[in-house]
């Protein structure tokens, strides 16, 4: 039976769109993206851009903050909804690769739960030391660091947002394949910590470009290596960790998820509407300018990195002994 959807987008024209594959679902009603983490952060802003962009397509799309338990609550609220394609969110490495291993119980299965619809973003992770103290120790390459920690063990400090953070364990496995030993200081969040490596209270830290990016850009930290496979176009000078540590690959990123049962033809139609905003020239655009690389993706080449990811932290997880009980 052939209907149509008459959807106002926010702020615009209203506009009729036909949705077979969402027929599903009550008419009249707005696709709602759940981000688990407060507004004002890269991935709250990176949803609102490609939210603004596929509504062209699917008419309105809201955006709900709902953060919380390192992201658990807005994503156990996608896993509970309804699969009828109206409730999608955030699957991040933090909720579906780290908080796994690092919480004694979740209430979501992060690979049963939930249908892939496509990678967002990828952004690198960067190796950064306060400026000052590279001069000092005249460090100027990621081989002057590593050589400079073997001969020092101990001597030198990292920051992280916290124990079990993307950034520690980044900085844990950068450690484990360098063969050095550095010590971990975490703080509570990312501000603090780079506040910390500004002000010289550590020496170093590996955490998302995005975070990094205007004090590289200031003079104020070096960076030394990016931890993509290949040097980063947002990033081009700044050589690749595997130039110097082969096989070492740590990225951060970030895709959209619907339930567990959502029907094929509705994530397919979600994938296409989403995939052709982040191919878009202005939406590429626009993520370069918050250090984001876009990434459009099959459902099955994400759901392949998500279940690549949570099994890889697994160990990393357990090495570093964080816990969250």
């Amino acid at each position: 039976m052939d209907r149509r959807h008459f959807l106002t987008v926010a702020g615009a024209a209203a506009s009729t769109l036909a949705a077979p594959a969402l027929a599903q679902a009550p008419a009249g009603r707005p696709i709602r993206i759940v981000v688990p983490f407060a507004a004002g952060g890269p991935i709250d802003v990176t949803a609102r851009l490609l939210a603004e962009k596929a509504s062209a397509q699917l008419g309105t799309i809201i955006i709900e903050n709902r953060p919380g338990g390192g992201g658990g609550i807005g994503v156990d609220m996608v896993a509970k909804a309804a699969p009828d394609g109206l409730t999608i969110g955030i699957a991040a490495v933090a909720m579906h690769a780290i908080n796994p291993w690092l919480f004694g119980k979740l209430p979501y299965d992060p690979i049963k739960d939930f249908a892939p619809i496509t990678q967002m973003v990828r952004i690198p992770n960067v190796l950064v030391m306060n400026a000052d103290t590279a001069k000092r120790l005249n460090i100027k390459t990621l081989k002057d660091f590593v050589a400079y920690a073997k001969a020092n063990p101990a001597r030198l400090s990292y920051a992280s947002g916290g124990n079990g953070s993307a950034g520690h364990l980044g900085g844990e496995m950068f450690k484990a394949k360098a063969g050095i030993f550095a010590v971990h200081i975490p703080y509570n969040g990312g501000a603090p910590s780079q506040l910390a490596l500004l002000s010289g209270t550590v020496d170093y830290t590996l955490d998302n470009l995005a975070t990094s990016a205007a004090n590289i850009r200031s003079g104020k930290v070096l960076p030394l290596a990016v931890t993509t496979a290949k040097r980063s176009p947002l990033l081009p000078d700044v050589p690749a960790m595997a130039e110097t540590l082969p096989g070492l690959e740590i990225d951060t990123w970030w895709g959209l998820i619907a339930p567990a049962g959502t029907p094929a033809p509705v994530v397919a139609r979600l994938n296409s509407a989403f995939v052709a905003a982040l191919d878009a020239p202005d939406v590429k655009t626009r993520f370069a300018g918050l250090m984001a690389e876009p990434v459009a993706t099959s459902p099955e080449q994400f759901a392949a990195l998500i279940r690549r990811e949570h099994a890889r932290y697994e160990g990393v997880v357990k090495a570093s002994g964080a816990k969250v009980d």
